[in-house]
C-alpha cells in the first residue's frame, strides 16, 4: 500500500515551473497588459459623465469584471498553446501534470494581470469607505469570480479547432456576461423579472453582494442567499470539471 501510494504522481507536478514560465511570458505582454482595462476605463468614464455618484459601485464592478475577463486570457493563452504552437501535447508528455498545467497558466497569468486590477483598488479606495468586512469580501468573491472564470475559459479552450473564430466568441463571451449583467450599475436597476438569472452569473452575483455591502442596493435574506450559494457552488463545480477535463483530454489525446 505505501508503496503504491509512493509511486502515485503528484497532481501538481510542474506547477512551480509551468506557473513561472508563464509568468514570464505574460510579463512581455505590455500592450496586453494596458489594452486589458480600456473597456473597463470606458465603462468607468461613461458612469463619471452621466452619474458621478454611481462611481463607487462601478470602480467595484470593474474589479469584479478584471478577475472575471481574465479567464477570456486563460482561453486565449490554452488555445494559442495548443493550436498555433501545438506544445501543449510536448509539455503533457513530460513530467508536468494536467492539472498543475491548467493552474499553473491560470495563477501565472493572475499573478501578471493583478497589476491593473490593484489600480482599480487604490482608486476605489478614494470613493469607497473601505471596512475590513467589505475588503474580505471583495477579495472572496473575487477570488471565487476568477476561479470561475479561469476554469470556464479553460474548458472552452479545447473546443476550438482554428483561432481566428477564439477572439470573437471569447470577447462577446466574456463583455456580454461582464457588461450586461448589473456588474457596473446597481443590482436594483437590473429588470426585476430577471434580477434572479443575475444572481446566479458569478460576476453580478458577486457584483450584487458587494453592493449590498456599501448600501448601494439592498438585498432581501432570499436573494443574499441565492447569490452566495450560486458563486460556492457554481464555482466549485467549474473548478473540479476543469481539473476532470483537463486529465480527460490529455487521456483522449
Amino acid at each position: 500500500m505505501r508503496t503504491e501510494a509512493a509511486r502515485r504522481p503528484s497532481p501538481f507536478r510542474g506547477f512551480r515551473a509551468f506557473f513561472w514560465t508563464e509568468v514570464l511570458v505574460q510579463a512581455h505582454e505590455n500592450l496586453a497588459m494596458a489594452t486589458s482595462m480600456v473597456v473597463q476605463g470606458v465603462l468607468l468614464v461613461f458612469v463619471w459623465i452621466l452619474d458621478p455618484s454611481l462611481i463607487g459601485v462601478a470602480l467595484l464592478g470593474a474589479i469584479l469584471f478584471s478577475m472575471f475577463t481574465m479567464g477570456q486570457r486563460v482561453l486565449n493563452e490554452a488555445a494559442y498553446i495548443r493550436i498555433d504552437h501545438k506544445a501543449n501535447d510536448l509539455y503533457l508528455a513530460g513530467p508536468l501534470a494536467p492539472e498543475a498545467y491548467f493552474l499553473g497558466m491560470s495563477v501565472g497569468i493572475l499573478v501578471v494581470y493583478l497589476s491593473p486590477v490593484v489600480i482599480l483598488w487604490i482608486l476605489a479606495a478614494f470613493v469607497v469607505h473601505f471596512t475590513v468586512v467589505l475588503v474580505l469580501l471583495l477579495l472572496g468573491v473575487s477570488a471565487v469570480v476568477w476561479i470561475s472564470a479561469a476554469s470556464i475559459g479553460y474548458v472552452f479552450s479545447t473546443f476550438f479547432r482554428d483561432n481566428r473564430a477564439i477572439w470573437a466568441y471569447a470577447s462577446l463571451f466574456f463583455n456580454v456576461f461582464g457588461v450586461l449583467p448589473p456588474v457596473f450599475y446597481p443590482f436594483d436597476r437590473f429588470p426585476t423579472a430577471l434580477q434572479p438569472v443575475a444572481l446566479v452569473m458569478p460576476p453580478s452575483a458577486a457584483a450584487a453582494l458587494v453592493q449590498h455591502a456599501i448600501g448601494a442596493t439592498p438585498l432581501a435574506p432570499g436573494q443574499i442567499a441565492l447569490a452566495a450559494t450560486s458563486l460556492v457552488v457554481e464555482a466549485s463545480a467549474i473548478f473540479l470539471f476543469a481539473i476532470y477535463w483537463a486529465r480527460r483530454t490529455v487521456q483522449g489525446a
